[in-house]
């Protein structure tokens, strides 16, 4: 009996690829990965424009320009502040300095020396707002600066409001100071005298705070007195002001000259009083505009 050989698996079957679903696709990929068909694409994520990520932007480059421009301006700054450091009056850069190394001595009594107020010392002098003035000190004080803001430097030549003019003191005797007020703000009559505007009591009424720092009663008035020099009107106080933030002890003397009433006040607490009050009683006889 001949015996029949395996007939050949058909040609077909063997280069013809059965089409599967995706479904079926996706679950034998998961399984068992295939291989490619051919060779993939070299990944670049800026060549193919339909992927969903874009390419990042490139790195900004290193601020060395606005860097070195804020330098100089900086250095250009700090020369300009140097030269107005440098321009500043010798009266202004020994404020820490006793002020017998620097003002002349007085003429009448050696044992002070005398401030003459000039246009270099305030910004009101500088403005002609107020008339040049002078006293005398104990070669020990010391000149203290006075903030901008009490200065009258931001309002000059027309503030509404006193200001600040010069201040000094010693921690042993006691401090005194030159306020300025408008003319207008106690009279408006242009270029009055003290006289004037009225009594003492009437002015002082007007400018104590500015001796007390906070507030005056009429109780701390001690003293008033009228003194002249040549066409020159003065009035002069004495007070007590024990809630005074300038002292408990306080002496004025207040004048009126162009369109501006200046006011002397020497300031001192009860030790500094009890040893110094003759020296500041001489201070402000020393006033005069």
């Amino acid at each position: 009996m001949a015996t029949s050989s395996p007939s050949p698996i058909p040609t077909l079957l063997l280069s013809t690829t059965v089409p599967t679903t995706t479904s079926s696709s996706s679950s034998s990929s998961s399984r068992s990965p295939s291989l490619p068909s051919s060779t993939p694409e070299p990944f670049s994520i800026s060549s193919n424009p339909r992927r969903p990520f874009a390419e990042p932007s490139p790195p900004p480059p290193p601020l060395l320009e606005p860097i070195a421009t804020a330098r100089r301006r900086d250095f250009a700054w700090g020369l300009a502040v140097s030269a107005l450091v440098a321009m500043e009056p010798s009266v202004s850069e020994a404020r820490e300095v006793e002020v017998g190394a620097y003002l002349p001595p007085s003429p009448s009594d050696p044992g002070f020396v005398v401030f003459r107020a000039s246009p270099r010392d305030t910004p009101a002098l500088r403005a002609g707002n107020v008339e040049p003035y002078e006293f005398v000190l104990p070669p020990t004080w010391k000149q203290t600066r006075v903030a901008n803001i009490l200065s009258g430097n931001y309002c000059q030549p027309k503030c509404a409001e006193p200001w600040v003019e010069v201040k000094f003191e010693d921690e042993n005797q006691g401090k005194v100071q030159v306020v300025a007020s408008p003319l207008i703000r106690l009279t408006n009559k242009p270029n009055a005298k003290i006289e004037d505007i009225g009594s003492p009591e009437k002015v002082i009424a007007s400018l104590g705070p500015f001796v007390t720092g906070n507030t005056l009663d009429s109780e701390e008035l001690l003293e008033t007195s009228i003194e002249k020099r040549g066409d020159q009107t003065y009035y002069t106080y004495v007070l007590e002001t024990p809630f005074a933030s300038t002292g408990s002890h306080n002496l004025a003397k207040a004048t009126a000259k162009g369109n501006t009433v200046i006011l002397f006040v020497a300031s001192a607490n009860d030790k500094q009083w009890a040893s110094s009050q003759k020296t500041l009683k001489a201070i402000l006889d020393s006033f005069q505009v």
